[in-house]
Parts: structure tokens; sequence; C-alpha cells
């Protein structure tokens, strides 16, 4: 069988629009290039002096990992080559960062967070990359970046992330779909081992971190016991990891639920909108699930900070829909 790697399935969808120039898929190819960057060094962390704090605060108030600052850079420096890309918003920095060549052609603004779940990478836990790409507003100019990124999910055009475990992988929508590449070392590519990715309608497992129950609002509670004795004689197991983008890999591939809650000490929740909550919902919704932050649609919610935080439920219709139910009793 011959194997599609991830540039000759970006061009194949690329065909999809007519008069497409090339730029969108060599915008996705400065991704994938940092991601084995990261990978590699990700790899390696217990071999380099890549492991541990870095003795500094990011604008969330979090204790930056050396691999944040690595990931961050990466992403940073194969965007910025890219002319089709004006903006650049990452969890690591303040402000977006505007390209220094302000090109008039620039089409794109990119959010990311460069490595999500950072904090378990001493203990050889699975990390990833979140990502998400919006189309320049019209009328948008460079003395306004934060317009560029201010979009609500609905109007991403693409997004994915990146989980590096016992394999690299990489998941990815635009728009017409989900597929999975994996990266195969011996080639040093993306390779397509999961086409056109469907989530179960139902599933059999809940990721929450139940150590917080306490503090979740009442109705979460719940929700949560709910599955613990099981839905409509369907029973459930709790899995959960601790890094977002492997808890809803496997959510994505097996079913159930991921939640994130509000808590009374984070009532708005701790998972940032833009580039975390966004994509994952978007992929999500690509792939038949839905994504909800308790009340509406994650991908209606207009953003009004770079840095908002949002609750997150996401997964198989059949919970999210069970979740609404008691929410509206």
């Amino acid at each position: 069988m011959t194997a599609i790697t991830i540039q000759q399935h970006i061009l194949q969808e690329q065909q999809r629009f007519p008069g497409a120039s090339g730029e969108f898929s060599f915008l996705l190819s400065g991704i994938t290039l940092a991601t084995k960057m990261i990978q590699a060094k990700v790899r390696r962390a217990g071999l380099t002096d890549i492991l541990g704090d870095a003795d500094n605060e990011n604008i969330q108030g979090e204790m930056q990992q050396k691999l944040d600052i690595y990931s961050n850079e990466c992403l940073i420096q194969s965007l910025s080559s890219r002319p089709s890309v004006g903006i650049l918003a990452s969890e690591e920095d303040e402000q977006p960062l505007v390209m220094p060549h302000q090109s008039v052609t620039a089409k794109y603004a990119v959010v990311f967070d460069p490595l999500d779940g950072s904090s378990n990478i001493d203990v050889n836990v699975s990390v990833g990359t979140t990502f998400s790409i919006f189309r320049r507003p019209e009328g948008a100019d460079f003395e306004d970046p934060t317009r560029w990124v201010l979009q609500p999910g609905r109007r991403q055009i693409a997004a994915g992330y990146v989980v590096y475990g016992s394999s690299t992988v990489m998941v990815y929508t635009c728009g017409n779909g989900v597929h999975g590449f994996t990266l195969d070392p011996a080639v040093g590519a993306f390779v397509l081992s999961h086409e056109n990715i469907q989530m179960p309608e139902q599933g059999n497992y809940y990721s929450v971190n139940e150590a917080y129950m306490d503090d979740f609002p009442e109705h979460y509670g719940a929700f949560i016991a709910s599955l613990r004795q099981g839905l409509n004689g369907h029973s459930y197991s709790s899995r959960y990891i601790g890094s977002m983008v492997a808890d809803f890999h496997r959510t994505l591939l097996r079913g159930g639920v991921f939640m994130y809650p509000p808590t009374k000490t984070h009532q708005y929740g701790k998972l940032r909108l833009l580039y975390e909550a966004n994509p994952i919902a978007m992929i999500a919704e690509q792939a038949g699930g839905l994504a909800t932050d308790g009340t509406q649609r994650i991908l209606d919610i207009q953003p009004k900070g770079i840095h908002q935080r949002t609750p997150l439920l996401v997964g198989s219709q059949f919970e999210i829909n069970e979740f609404e139910k008691r929410l509206n009793q």
C-alpha cells in the first residue's frame, strides 16, 4: 500500500479550492517542521539539559518549563518564515507577535499552545502541541494584531494537535473531516494512519480530575455520579492522564467525554479558549462529536482576550447530550 504523507494529503485537499496558490500548504509545513523538532527534543529529554523549570513564569502565572521555551521558539521560527502568516499568538507570550515582514499579502493568523501538559514531561507522561488558524479579517492591519486572533472558533479554517507519546501523531482538520498522521522516524515524515476519523456516538470512558469534585458546580458532580452508575445500562471507566491533548486523543478515538469544569477558585475554567478549547472543539465537531463550555457551544464564544479561559466538555454526542439534559432539568 502506498504511504500518503501529510504534505501530499494537504496538497490533495487544496485541490478542492480553485485558484489555490500553495501558501496554505507551505504554512502547515512550518507547523509540521516545528513539531518534528519538538518531538526530537522530547525524545531526548532525559539525556539533555532540557528537563525542569526555566526559573521564570509565563503570562499565565505558570512556571515555564525549559521545553515550553524551546517549543515556543521552534514554532515562532518556523512560522515566521512563511510570508502568508501575519500574526502569531502563543500561550507563552503576553501579546500577539507581528511578523517582521508585515507583508500586505499575509492572510493568516496562527495561535498555538507550544507544549500542552509540559509539567508532565519530567515523569515521562505524554504531552502535546495544539494550533488553530484564522483568516485575516477584512480590513485588519498590523496596528491592531488582536483583531486577527479575537475571532470565534467557528471561523477557524484549520485546527490540529500533535501528541508526543509512544508514537508522535498529528491530527488536523481543514473543515473537511479529521485525519491523523503518525511520524515515521525511519523517513522523518508524518504518514496517514487514521483516515476520516469518526468519534463513536457513545463511549466507554469519562475523563476528569475527580480530586476536585467537591469544587465543581453541583450539576457536574451529578453528571459524574451518573456516569459512575452507568447511563441507560451503559457502564463507564474513568481515565485521566492530566495532559489535555492525550486525554482528548483517547476520547476522539474511543468516545466518551473529557471534562475540565469550572471550580470555586477558577470559576471561568483553566483551559485557554483560543489555543486549547477552540482547536479541540473544531476537531471534535468535524469528527461527529460535540464541545461546550457547559452552557453554550465552544465555537460560538466571542473571545475578549487572547488568554481567555473557559470550562470545556467535549466528547461523543450521547454523553454531551446527557449532560445538557441534566443541566436543563
